[in-house]
């Protein structure tokens, strides 16, 4: 029976014609699926269904989500991301050679708050790791997240004084009043991919949606592990984001809203 499958251009271009007119006729696409977006059931023969590619540097997985969650799309990761995820799985794979799981994507904690700048509240990002980021191609040992960050063009704080230059061609998904993703610019400059995406959507709180909405950007506050922290109130956030400003562990950058 063929599914209610969407496969874009961009994704029957990365899984070849053959095996993209298989998923649309049903051959090798789920019944039931836990949607990559927002992680609820769905079910490719009664609802409209986007197929998902995350590419990792030699690994491809591909996902399903409800199509009023995402639209089709390939999603650039890091192969730690993707390696994550296929090491969690039984190694089942569809035809072809494209797992058939989600990459997990926790690596990266993200935690949203309002920031006092020069007398202004801003709605501020902060994304600490759980973990240290090894750069990739290198044997793991230790910790380059921040310099990684800063040849993308993040900037480093020595201090939370004025707001930071805006980063063009990255963004923030604001979608139905809830974060969805942090977007940067696609690897040969065409559509933006997703650096961070929520498993589910973010709830943010009335005050930081206006601010977002007056701002039109959001501002992103990056650290290393153990940094900062998972704070229960903002003035401890903002504690937190100073002490690590101080002791040179925090870059920063403006992001534009990609949503509404």
């Amino acid at each position: 029976m063929p599914r209610m499958l969407d496969v874009s251009d961009e994704v029957r271009a990365e899984i070849g014609d053959e095996e993209a007119d298989r998923l649309l006729a049903g051959d090798n696409a789920p019944g039931s699926y836990d949607c990559t977006s927002c992680r609820t059931p769905g079910d490719s023969e009664q609802e409209r269904t986007s197929t998902v590619l995350f590419i990792g540097d030699e690994t491809a997985v591909l996902a399903f989500a409800h199509a009023t969650c995402l639209p089709s799309q390939v999603v650039q990761v890091t192969e730690e991301q993707l390696q994550g995820a296929v090491r969690s799985i039984s190694g089942d794979s569809a035809p072809g050679g494209t797992r058939k799981s989600v990459p997990e994507q926790a690596v990266l904690g993200v935690t949203s708050g309002l920031v006092l700048i020069a007398g202004e509240l801003h709605p501020a990002l902060v994304v600490e790791p759980t973990s240290p980021i090894a750069r990739p191609g290198t044997d793991g040992v230790g910790d380059d997240f921040l310099p990684l960050l800063i040849e993308q063009g993040f900037m480093p704080v020595p201090e939370l004084t004025a707001v930071p230059p805006v980063l063009h061609g990255w963004s923030v998904l604001l979608a139905v009043g809830q974060l969805h993703a942090v977007l940067q610019p696609g690897p040969t400059g065409g559509q933006p991919v997703a650096w961070w995406q929520a498993h589910q959507p973010l709830q943010v709180t009335d005050g930081w949606r206006a601010a977002a909405n007056k701002h039109q950007q959001v501002l992103m506050f990056a650290a290393p592990v153990g940094s900062i922290g998972r704070q229960p109130r903002e003035d401890l956030l903002r504690d937190a984001i100073d002490k690590a400003a101080a002791n040179g562990q925090l870059v920063a950058a403006a992001l534009p809203l990609a949503g509404v």
